[in-house]
């Protein structure tokens, strides 16, 4: 039975991934700063508490259970704060990615790295793997970084970049739907962004993606999206719809209206050949996923 060690455990993303993980036969190291806010009971899920910003930490956890597998999702991810605390986020998102990497190595870990769209400066709908990258935020940057600190890693190592990841929250973390959907039960103003356009990808594919890489070791870089084409606005009323409210109640706005510290990507969508070709990836349709999304 092979280990997988996974950061972050107590985040969206995880919590899928260690559900689709128990479903096969891997013992699963879970590890987060806090404690466990995981609800699984199962003999083959340990957590440990992990501080990965602490080399030393990561050698003591590493050291005691070798791990086969090290998927890296943990991150400080809200573009704004990386802008305002630009050192703390080099110190989570790229110093402590470049301790995992040094701790994995010793156990020739195959190292599976969780990025983001906001590598790329937002001005296509179709970014291959291999396109140039260029952030326009510093949240972007230490991604940046941390993918070339990855990419150096001398044993076997995957990067998955996702686009805005949406579905239902199992872990207690909100995302834009559920978010908006909490906005209009509380009957709260919304105003959601017209010129900013994503191809939102669906928890469950992502983490159905990764555990499909885990399986087969995937190595490389790997975009994962869905297909749609969508805008935050959008996908806001789709969920005021959805759920029966008056989507007449989210206004309309442009991002120059915010005073946000951190630029966003106006523009990210992914090419998904490599994923369906090597992984027989197929994105969930956006009008499924946001179903599934508020399914009781």
């Amino acid at each position: 039975m092979k280990t997988v060690l996974i950061t972050g455990a107590n985040g969206f993303v995880s919590w899928y991934l260690i559900r689709d993980l128990l479903k096969k036969d891997y013992k699963i190291i879970a590890t987060g700063k806090g404690a466990s806010r995981l609800s699984f009971n199962d003999s083959k899920l340990i957590y440990e508490t992990l501080d990965f910003t602490n080399a030393q930490d990561v050698k003591v956890v590493f050291d005691k259970y070798q791990p086969d597998i090290a998927v890296h999702t943990g991150a400080l991810s809200k573009p704004d704060e990386c802008e305002l605390n630009q050192e703390t986020a080099f110190l989570i998102n790229v110093q402590g990615t470049k301790n995992l990497l040094a701790t994995a190595a010793d156990c020739k870990s195959y190292f599976l790295f969780i990025s983001t769209d906001f590598v790329f400066e937002g001005k296509s709908l179709q970014y291959k793997e291999t396109d140039v990258l260029n952030p326009v935020n510093y949240y972007g940057q230490t991604k940046m970084l941390a993918e070339a600190a990855v990419q150096r890693y001398m044993f076997l190592w995957s990067i998955v970049r996702p686009i805005l990841v949406y579905g239902k929250p199992l872990s207690g973390r909100q995302n834009i739907l559920t978010n908006v959907a909490n906005a209009l039960h509380k009957g709260e103003p919304l105003k959601i962004f017209t010129d900013q356009t994503r191809m939102p990808t669906y928890v469950e594919d992502l983490a159905s993606a990764l555990t499909t890489m885990i399986e087969r070791q995937s190595t490389g870089i790997f975009h994962i999206s869905g297909r749609d084409v969508i805008t935050p606005h959008q996908m806001a009323c789709a969920v005021a719809t959805h759920l029966g409210y008056n989507k007449k109640a989210i206004e309309e706005v442009t991002a120059d209206v915010f005073k946000q510290p951190a630029a966003r990507p106006p523009i990210t969508g992914f090419d998904l050949t490599k994923a369906t070709t090597e992984l027989q990836y197929q994105p969930t349709p956006f009008a499924e996923g946001l179903k599934k999304t508020f399914a009781i």
